[in-house]
């Protein structure tokens, strides 16, 4: 049940166009990954459209099984149609190859996948989980996201992060407070191969450190099969311990990591776009450009 008064006036006012602007789709597929940008999406998209919206899921190695499992459970929770499908992203070389490029080639494949499924399930616009803070980001996904003509009904309303969040939470949703929680590939650095086997480690070391208690984070995989470890600052000290240091690094080397460290800095989303040169126009012949990218109807 809506809590309204959770609510600032402008959110509330954000909340109400974010549901014309579903409504005025007609019908919609929503890229849902389970992360509370799409979870709220989904949630609108249901209030608005009925049984003329679905929430789409991918299913890949890199995706962690608790992932897919809590989508699955939200999808179920909020009502709205939900299918799951198989996408192939590790079968392309130039996703494999992870040379900074590899969410744009990975999102090619979901919504290439996603629009030929669109006259099954009745439905006319794609739409993402997008909101208005990761149009300062480096998203090669909204590279591909244009390409396709993919909506991105939070950024057209003007929802921000902490938008979203407080609409999930005067909605109920359980993850409005969710940490986030991006493919396992992400924690790949550029230039070292994504594969699916890497990306089974990565899953399994973060899935330790969460029964250790440590809710927030990452598993970073650097050259040579160095795991880089971020928990949040306060953190650090506990894991740095030498019984819990002992536990981790024992079971890292089990999983095939030969070298174990602990980021000093902590837990930083997308710190490994650190690696990722930001200030090039265009990549390798694609076309690339920075600007517009966060318009569906716009070509990049």
């Amino acid at each position: 049940m809506e809590t309204a008064a959770n609510l600032t006036a402008e959110q509330r006012a954000k909340r109400d166009h974010l549901l014309e602007v579903l409504r005025s789709y007609g019908s919609a597929a929503v890229a849902f990954s389970g992360g509370i940008d799409s979870t709220v999406v989904a949630q609108a998209a249901f209030l608005a459209l009925g049984e003329r919206a679905v929430a789409v899921t991918a299913d890949s190695p890199s995706v962690a099984r608790a992932e897919l499992d809590e989508a699955r459970q939200l999808a179920r929770r909020i009502g709205i149609r939900h299918r799951v499908i198989i996408t192939a992203e590790f079968g392309n070389p130039d996703y494999v190859r992870n040379d900074g490029r590899r969410c744009y080639f990975c999102k090619s494949e979901l919504y290439q996948r996603l629009e030929a499924l669109l006259p099954e399930l009745g439905v006319a616009v794609m739409c993402s989980g997008a909101n208005l803070d990761d149009l300062g980001d480096y998203r090669p996904g909204l590279w591909a996201a244009a390409e396709h003509r993919v909506r991105h009904p939070l950024q057209e309303a003007g929802c921000t992060k902490a938008d979203v969040r407080a609409l999930a939470r005067s909605w109920g949703l359980p993850n409005w407070d969710k940490p986030a929680s991006p493919c396992l590939s992400s924690r790949i650095a550029p230039g070292v191969a994504a594969t699916p086997e890497r990306v089974a480690r990565v899953e399994a070391a973060e899935a330790l450190l969460k029964s250790l208690g440590y809710r927030e984070c990452r598993v970073r995989v650097h050259e040579g099969e160095l795991a880089r470890i971020e928990v949040p600052p306060t953190e650090v000290a506990r894991l740095a311990d030498p019984a819990v240091s002992a536990v981790v690094i024992g079971r890292f080397r089990e999983l095939g990591f030969r070298f174990v460290t602990l980021d000093l800095e902590g837990f930083r989303s997308g710190s490994l776009n650190v690696l990722v040169q930001l200030t090039t126009p265009t990549l390798d012949g694609l076309g690339f450009r920075r600007e517009g990218v966060g318009s569906g109807a716009s070509k990049p």
